[in-house]
């Protein structure tokens, strides 16, 4: 009775245009979710979010603020369990960086995700006071949020953070058949404890769920229509929503895009990244060799790839400060296929490891035990959108046949994106089915799609395949570069296309291009913060 009477109440217009606006997963003209959304949408934009002092973050600058949002935990059940998620905000600034007594006209909120999933967007306000944000720190309240499962957000655990950061670790380029049927054990070990862990609720950690959320929060910050932000996983997120909610679209930015072809939601898109990160590998490589003055790794990739392996090996047979195997070198020279700002401090940890001095990789490779909770969180929340959105392989033959013929041409990441994914294969409950993104000319506003062409972490073909699916997106492009993370970075022209979208609603034609940003410059020695170069995303 009482979820029917909204039907009358002063927020009828918004269920009947939700329920009316948009199908389900199935194509039907309206899911018990898309009720169940609007019912939550219209509690939550009657209470608001009341902003006080954030916990954890008291010393930060910028005048950040943090509250909650109510969501239910399943949206066919609107008023049975809720669930609150984390959310920070920055109030515009309403001042011109570039002349001090103009006045800006506030536009309302940008809200960003991260990706991930499983990453927070909670610290996302404070790039407010960096040069390359002020414009839009002017004109927006800068908000972010720790989706579903994140942080405090509903936590999800699948192990105990303690046993998480095992050290050091072995990784095997060309797996025998021993340490495959070992990972197939961790695999299916840690998909059990998910489902220990969480029980029922964990089947409704999922990306249809995360737009709703994002829906709920456009409701409680008081936005009529949403204008959005997502990197990486966050573009996916965003495709939904856009699918889902398309009059409740203001303007929305997808950087570094995930292709959202129903038939790549996930499994193929890991193959399509192992792949990807072959080419940026050798990147990387390369740009080392050109300053073997600098490093002394070798004139070509694959002298630098020699030395290299030479780590790895001596890695195995002893670990460098006691923790650092070669499970811990993959993980920390992963890096270097989504950040080139990495490539000096990374070059430079090779180089004196095997020079004989092993601080440089021990600082860049090793595992902290104060992190162990977070890192254990993002992956448990990970695995859970992810295993849960869509069908996987359960065969482990199928699994073992693609990636044996992936890692004859792009070893490097292959093996290790497997063991990462792996628990999906052994996924307790439901999957659901992927939403087949797209929207009708004049059905959505005009988006905005950055993206490099290089980019290995989210290859370039997943941009061009949402420009096709949203009518009227625009895409720019960085050429030759492959950074993860555009927005906000060092590309002066891609900044100027986001922020004559976001403060003027202007795009440029329909595909815009960039020249690369500089690359970096190499360093005999590493800074006395390693990684602190690295932008917030």
């Amino acid at each position: 009775m009482r979820a029917a009477a909204l039907l009358y109440s002063a927020a009828g217009s918004l269920l009947l245009s939700a329920l009316t606006g948009a199908p389900d997963i199935e194509g039907r003209p309206a899911a018990p979710e898309l009720y169940g959304t609007a019912v939550a949408a219209a509690r939550a934009k009657a209470a608001g979010v009341r902003f006080g002092p954030c916990a954890d973050a008291q010393d930060l600058p910028g005048g950040m603020r943090c509250g909650t949002v109510t969501v239910p935990l399943d949206y066919a059940r609107p008023n049975g369990r809720q669930i609150r998620l984390a959310v920070s905000r920055t109030r515009a600034t309403q001042k011109d960086p570039n002349n001090s007594k103009r006045k800006v006209r506030r536009q309302g909120a940008l809200v960003y995700n991260p990706g991930g999933p499983g990453a927070t967007g909670l610290y996302f306000p404070v790039v407010g006071l960096l040069p390359e944000w002020k414009r839009l720190a002017a004109a927006y309240d800068l908000v972010g949020y720790a989706p579903r499962g994140v942080g405090t957000s509903a936590p999800l655990s699948c192990q105990d953070p303690e046993r998480f950061f095992k050290a050091p670790t072995q990784a095997q380029t060309y797996p025998s058949a021993a340490f495959k049927k070992e990972r197939v054990a961790q695999a299916k070990a840690y998909a059990r404890g998910c489902a220990e862990r969480a029980g029922s609720a964990l089947r409704h950690y999922h990306s249809l769920n995360n737009a709703r959320d994002l829906d709920v929060l456009r409701a409680a910050l008081g936005e009529p229509r949403l204008t959005f932000l997502g990197s990486s996983y966050g573009t996916y997120l965003g495709a939904l929503y856009a699918t889902l909610f398309p009059a409740h679209v203001r303007r929305m930015v997808f950087d570094s895009v995930v292709d959202p072809d129903p038939a790549e939601i996930w499994y193929r898109n890991n193959l399509a990244q192992s792949a990807a990160f072959e080419g940026r590998w050798r990147d990387f490589r390369r740009w080392v060799a050109r300053h073997d003055g600098v490093y002394g790794l070798g004139r070509t990739a694959r002298e630098v790839q020699r030395r290299y392996e030479r780590a790895n090996a001596r890695l195995a047979a002893e670990p460098a400060g006691g923790t650092v195997g070669p499970g811990q070198l993959q993980e920390a020279f992963l890096q270097a296929g989504y950040y080139d700002d990495q490539w000096p401090l990374l070059a430079h940890a090779l180089s004196a490891y095997l020079k004989g001095d092993p601080k440089p990789l021990v600082e860049q490779a090793s595992r902290y035990p104060e992190a162990a909770a977070e890192a254990e969180n993002t992956r448990a929340v990970y695995l859970a959108v992810e295993c849960n959105d869509a069908p996987w392989p359960t065969d482990w033959k199928v699994w073992d046949r693609d990636n044996t013929r992936l890692a004859r041409t792009a070893p490097f990441e292959t093996w290790d994106n497997v063991w990462t994914n792996l628990p999906c294969a052994y996924w307790p409950g439901p999957r659901q089915r992927p939403l087949d993104v797209g929207t009708a000319p004049g059905g959505l506003p005009p988006t905005l799609i950055l993206a490099a062409e290089r980019d290995a972490a989210t290859p370039y073909d997943g941009a061009l395949e949402l420009r096709r699916r949203l009518a009227g997106s625009v895409l720019v492009t960085e050429r030759d570069a492959g950074a993860h993370g555009l927005a906000g970075g060092p590309n002066a022209c891609v900044n100027g296309h986001l922020e004559a979208y976001l403060l003027e609603g202007r795009l440029p034609g329909r595909r815009a291009q960039c020249a690369p940003h500089a690359e970096p410059e190499p360093r005999s020695t590493a800074p006395e913060q390693p990684g602190a170069e690295r932008r917030l995303r």
